[in-house]
């Protein structure tokens, strides 16, 4: 397991073509889904210094934070509530370009402008197993770009996807 990220300047493409095999190579021989999502947070927050980065997890019919970075958290979520609760309610990537034009939205930090949310399915099942939630001080910071990417990510963390 590789324990350093060499963060690059470029264009997007450029800095998510230089951050996926870095991300495969601190997951590598690691089994442990929390030591995983840990890393990958860090890894995003540093690469692209975003407001926030992390995790929810489903538990018990909640989305529950788990590993992340960035400004405290709202603790709990339910299905169909905010942008992390609608994208795992509707199974889809969500991208918000301004939050607060997103109806329900969920303000866990007032400095957030813009999001994307990618839903995490278990292995080869359909089934959601969480979220990955990315915030932006910026209003309009993702784009399609950003999901290709993200949902790749996604599907590479070992411990989630197994």
């Amino acid at each position: 397991m590789a324990e350093d990220l060499q963060v690059i300047q470029g264009t997007k493409t450029e800095q998510y073509a230089a951050l996926l095999p870095q991300i495969r190579a601190l997951m590598e021989g690691e089994p442990d889904a929390t030591a995983n999502l840990a890393n990958v947070t860090a890894a995003l927050k540093e690469q692209f210094g975003w407001l926030w980065v992390g995790f929810y997890l489903v538990k018990q019919g909640e989305l529950v934070v788990g590993p992340f970075q960035g400004p405290v958290a709202c603790t709990r979520i339910r299905k169909g509530k905010g942008v992390c609760g609608t994208s795992w309610a509707e199974e889809r990537t969500l991208i918000v370009p301004d939050v607060e034009a997103f109806p329900g939205h969920i303000a866990c930090s007032s400095l957030s402008r813009s999001e994307i949310v990618v839903p995490i399915r278990s292995g080869d099942t359909p089934q959601i197993i969480g979220v990955l939630d990315v915030d932006s001080i910026d209003l309009n910071a993702f784009d399609e770009e950003d999901q290709r990417w993200l949902e790749e990510i996604v599907k590479i963390i070992p411990g989630v996807n197994a």
